[in-house]
């Protein structure tokens, strides 16, 4: 039997005037994020806690530590790629959407029992979970606008504000349970999150309508032996990497954490790379399709650069604020995972006053191009990284300094986060072939990836560089990325192809 989408997205608009599917995505994301952000935050602090304190930790290095953040962060956006296509030819968005969050569910809940296997099991789950849900629920997004335009910049801005609702309750529950009693107990915490936004996913999940449904020409007998062979090919790579990595435990392979990830992202980009050339050659696209695919390769570029800054937050940024930061209030000491909620609150503050600013400039014709906003979100991001790189000049264990330096710097991020971001998942639905739309989505999260990987051995440099220096040079990197591509901007909308 064929199955087809003959019906748009229910469009009673009732959500801040958008679609009412808005709402269900927007919560479901909301509590997603809750979890991931939530867990993210205690991450890398309860890694290098000493196994003799009074909430213990794993005790590991700093390197070592920064390399497994930077692993595990990666890696939930790498396995957006093959989640994209298990949801363009296999299940639909929905369904990976529903499915992905069970098993993110449960990597939490994992994570939460006191043993050092359960907590690296409970990453993998989260890993795999993650790969399905988070490229596809951006996905199902765009799918309510068909007619494209501002109005999806905007549903795409009131939807990154659902994200960062989430991700601003997230490290207060958690950094309250697990800094302040337990670590495993925030880990617990993460879990309840997802398993509320499931949940609300499924009671709302009439309103979206035939966005996100499977749209495929092949049988069932087709669609289970497509079925077959992936998940054939996914279990036997993933069954070598296990032995890969008992052989690295073991020492009869003598790379270490920092090796492997320095050669994961290089592997990764040639992948990616390799698989662009696929698709112009390939690919049976026309001229404008991959005239189009080759600004998303420009725009997956500029975000694994902005990525291997701005999650600095959750590795060298959190380790400044538990160490460097003067974090007393009224004799009380706040934990440093709730310093992660300030990002979240700009961007909640922020997201509405943005969405309003695009819709408002294309009105008069001078609306900045989607490469335009990439740069200057790169430029505000080396501008936040100049400030905290000011302040850890100033700051010593015995001069901690105060949190507004680090209020300031996430402010800047934001500003760079809300041009380069949100409007950076918008205009993937816009510039992508329409059967290659979760599979471009994979692409911009697999740059999300790189990002992550780079940020974690970026801040695993704490071990032998002082914070200043590492901060100053992010900022020069980041900074030269945006101002090159500010630059080229004009030659880049060129390729869009009228897409806005």
């Amino acid at each position: 039997m064929m199955m087809t989408a003959e019906s748009g997205p229910t469009r009673d608009n009732t959500f801040f005037g958008h679609p009412r599917g808005l709402a269900t995505l927007f919560f479901t994301e909301m509590w997603e994020r809750f979890s991931y952000y939530g867990m993210r935050a205690l991450l890398i602090l309860f890694m290098v806690t000493a196994t003799d304190a009074a909430n213990p930790g794993l005790e590991l290095d700093v390197a070592t530590a920064g390399a497994i953040y930077g692993l595990y962060t990666s890696l939930v956006y790498i396995l957006a790629l093959p989640g994209g296509w298990v949801a363009d030819n296999l299940w639909g968005q929905q369904k990976a959407i529903w499915v992905g969050g069970w098993i993110i569910a449960l990597g939490h809940f994992t994570m939460a029992i006191p043993t050092t296997s359960a907590f690296f099991l409970g990453m993998v789950f989260i890993i795999c979970g993650t790969g399905l849900l988070k490229p596809n629920v951006s996905t199902v997004v765009g799918d309510l606008y068909p007619e494209g335009g501002a109005r999806r910049d905007a549903g795409f801005s009131i939807f990154y504000m659902g994200i960062n609702i989430g991700a601003f309750f997230g490290p207060l529950v958690t950094g309250a349970l697990g800094e302040g009693g337990n670590w495993h107990w925030g880990f617990g915490a993460a879990g309840v999150g997802m398993v509320l936004g499931l949940i609300q996913y499924k009671i709302g999940a009439e309103h979206l309508g035939e966005a996100g449904k499977l749209k495929t020409d092949d049988s069932p007998v087709e669609l289970a032996a497509k079925s077959r062979r992936f998940f054939g090919s996914f279990f036997a790579i993933v069954a070598v990497l296990f032995v890969f990595g008992l052989l690295v435990s073991m020492d009869v392979i003598p790379l270490s954490l920092a090796q492997i990830a320095t050669m994961l992202g290089y592997g990764v980009l040639g992948i990616v790379g390799l698989y662009f050339v696929y698709l112009w050659t390939a690919g049976q696209h026309t001229v404008e399709e991959n005239k189009r695919m080759g600004v998303i390769f420009w725009l997956f570029l500029l975000i694994a650069i902005f990525w291997s800054g701005f999650e600095q937050a959750g590795s060298s940024l959190n380790l400044f604020a538990r160490d460097l930061t003067d974090r007393m209030i009224f004799g009380w000491e706040v934990p440093a995972s709730w310093l992660q909620s300030v990002n979240p609150i700009f961007i909640i503050i922020g997201a509405p006053i943005f969405g309003s600013l695009w819709v408002a400039l294309e009105r008069r014709n001078s609306d900045p191009s989607i490469p335009m906003k990439a740069g200057l979100g790169l430029v505000g991001l080396c501008a936040g990284f100049l400030v905290i790189a000011w302040g850890a000049a100033n700051a010593s264990v015995d001069n901690v300094v105060s949190p507004a330096w680090l209020v300031v710097t996430y402010f800047l991020h934001t500003t760079g986060e809300l041009c380069i971001s949100p409007i950076g998942l918008s205009a993937i639905t816009k510039l992508s072939p329409e059967k290659r739309v979760g599979q471009m989505m994979g692409i911009w999260f697999v740059g999300a990836a790189l990002g992550n990987l780079f940020a974690g051995l970026v801040a695993g440099q704490l071990e032998t560089m002082i914070p200043a220096d590492l901060f100053r040079t992010v900022a020069m990197i980041t900074g030269g990325a945006g101002i090159v591509a500010i630059g080229l901007a004009p030659q880049v909308k060129k390729l869009t192809m009228g897409a806005r």
